[in-house]
């Protein structure tokens, strides 16, 4: 039974993340239409054009997955077949297993059993986040090394600098965040913002650690290479960096490799710094509201408006990212290195020593 158990919360966090990379590459093609005044897909439609309106489903869901699968596999002369075959999946795979640690709700009640919303429950799921995503560099790095072409060569090292660059801003944020709740374990972080400060004002991250929040988002765009931090592929530059020699369904993991790391940047800046499916004055009980008011509500109904509230949270700070790509221009490598070694580096670390030495004299202080 336990088994079956993890295999359905396996299934349900593989689900979640599969449809809204989906969903995201609709709404970066029809989102980013509509931030820049412009039409977007339209070409097809369904039903034959009859219906007044045309979101640009069928080109964004339909013919272009189809046609992406369907191209020729095309590999470069003299190149590495197999590590030009294997650089893909390296790329993906790790960002599937890093989902799995980021609880989506609280606990679900089902007669005498009680089951964790959450497809691993493991009690170090900091540092299991920054070994997986860490992983992905090397797809990165093999699939330009493996073309045996210049321009992919040179994305490869590109991305290899960058991620690596901004992986140490990202692990001093996580470092603080890890300093103020006093665990590893994603889920108990999420827990310990459900409470409050002075009894009135959510316990978040965002409260607690701004700047690690605004360290954290950076290096985050940054690590999944997203504009304005897209130096290995700029196709200015680099045709299209590390992918330049890449064809039909690989090409496309790449791709989806980009939506998978903007949908782990959300999940875990909601988890960490907005409460993750916490929903404010929200117990297994009902709401207790400030003043002594207090709506009962079933158990079940609870779970559905945390597991509502996490995902609706998700998707904002997925938005966020897009509009930050279709916002913001292109930086220069220099730029991009100078923001990662002389800016976020010593900002991050000043905010963790501030940061631990208030935990230290307050006695180990984390919560109220």
């Amino acid at each position: 039974m336990d088994f079956l158990i993890s295999f359905v919360l396996a299934l349900v966090a593989l689900l979640i993340l599969l449809q809204l990379t989906v969903l995201l590459l609709w709404v970066e093609r029809k989102g980013s239409a509509l931030i820049q005044d412009r039409v977007g897909a339209n070409r097809a439609n369904l039903f034959g054009g009859l219906l007044p309106f045309n979101l640009g489903i069928v080109n964004t869901l339909m013919a272009d997955p189809l046609k992406l699968f369907h191209k020729e596999d095309i590999i470069p002369k003299d190149a590495d077949a197999f590590l030009h075959w294997l650089a893909p999946f390296i790329a993906v795979l790790p960002l599937f297993v890093t989902f799995a640690v980021v609880p989506f709700g609280d606990v679900l009640v089902l007669g005498e059993r009680v089951i964790n919303l959450q497809a691993a429950d493991v009690n170090v799921g900091l540092l299991f986040v920054l070994g997986m995503v860490s992983l992905g560099v090397y797809g990165v790095v093999i699939g330009g090394w493996a073309s045996n072409s210049r321009y992919a060569f040179l994305g490869g090292v590109r991305g290899s600098a960058q991620m690596v660059s901004y992986e140490i801003g990202m692990g001093l944020a996580l470092v603080a965040v890890v300093l103020t709740y006093g665990s590893l374990d994603l889920q108990e972080i999420a827990r310990a913002q459900g409470q409050l400060m002075w009894g009135v004002i959510p316990a978040w991250g965002v409260f607690y650690q701004p700047l690690a929040l605004v360290l954290f988002f950076i290096a985050g765009i940054a690590e999944s290479k997203r504009p304005p931090f897209d130096l290995p592929e700029a196709e200015s530059e680099l045709v299209a960096g590390f992918y330049t020699e890449y064809s039909g369904s690989k090409q496309s993991m790449f791709m989806m490799s980009d939506f998978i790391e903007v949908a782990i940047v959300a999940a875990l800046v909601t988890t960490l710094f907005f409460g993750g499916w916490q929903v404010p004055y929200l117990y297994r009980d009902g709401f207790h509201l400030p003043g002594g008011f207090f709506f009962g509500v079933p158990s079940l109904v609870v779970t559905i408006l945390q597991v509502g509230a996490f995902l609706t949270k998700l998707f904002i700070f997925c938005w966020l990212q897009i509009l930050v790509r279709w916002t913001y221009p292109r930086m220069r490598y220099d730029q991009l290195m100078n923001l990662g070694w002389k800016r976020l580096l010593p900002i991050g670390l000043a905010n963790v020593v501030v940061t631990a030495v208030l935990v230290l004299a307050l006695e180990g202080f984390t919560v109220p």
